[in-house]
């Protein structure tokens, strides 16, 4: 288990030249951990395929759990700008199903790769790990958004933190060899049909169809 190594709040970028030395390493951590899984990727290595100095590493990356959290966060990100509009007809929980079941199959593309973020931002704590948090935001920004929710009631918030909770539940059983793709893209529609059936926005959407 990946373990926090200071406490220490990470510095964050702020030039140019500090935002792109960031992004590569986070990049360079992607390729290493798809190839390698998170046990056997060092610090080191990171450092030298981003080329930057292992102290710049530290400083923006106190342990591997900040690593691999903030490449989740970072794709995370790019995956939010590239989703599209549910398609007509299709009603709200089944668009947030498919968003999900894409988001799943972009992940299981790089088995251990998505092993090593989902293990990371599992275990951070978001005290001391702001990316977890940031993840967190935006997979709740993505589900509202294809809801259809602007202003979401706390049901609507709850009913999201367990439907992500469940999601990478199953993610995480299929990574570990336990549910086949087909079984798992069914339980993540499921999941979705069911936990998302008490939004607040639920009676509306039957009316409107």
């Amino acid at each position: 288990m990946p373990r926090i190594a200071e406490v220490r709040a990470p510095a964050e970028p702020s030039s140019p030249e500090q935002r792109a030395r960031h992004l590569r390493i986070l990049r360079a951590a992607a390729r290493m951990g798809a190839e390698k899984g998170l046990e056997r990727v060092q610090m080191h290595e990171v450092a030298k395929e981003a080329g930057v100095a292992i102290a710049t590493l530290y400083r923006y990356f106190p342990s591997k759990t900040h690593l691999f959290t903030a490449v989740m966060a970072e794709q995370v990100d790019r995956f939010s700008e590239s989703v599209q509009r549910p398609k007509p007809g299709m009603t709200p929980e089944d668009a947030v199903g498919e968003v999900l079941v894409l988001a799943s199959r972009q992940l299981l593309r790089r088995p251990a790769l998505a092993t090593a973020m989902l293990q990371s931002s599992n275990s951070a704590n978001a005290a001391a790990v702001a990316d977890a948090g940031r993840i967190d935001l935006t997979f709740r920004q993505i589900v509202l958004r294809t809801l259809g929710i602007a202003e979401p009631t706390v049901m609507d918030v709850t009913l999201i933190r367990l439907l992500m909770q469940c999601w990478y539940g199953v993610l995480q059983s299929s990574l570990n060899g336990r549910a086949s793709v087909p079984d798992t893209e069914s339980d993540i529609r499921i999941a979705c049909r069911l936990l998302l059936a008490p939004r607040s926005n639920a009676s509306s959407a039957r009316v409107s169809r």
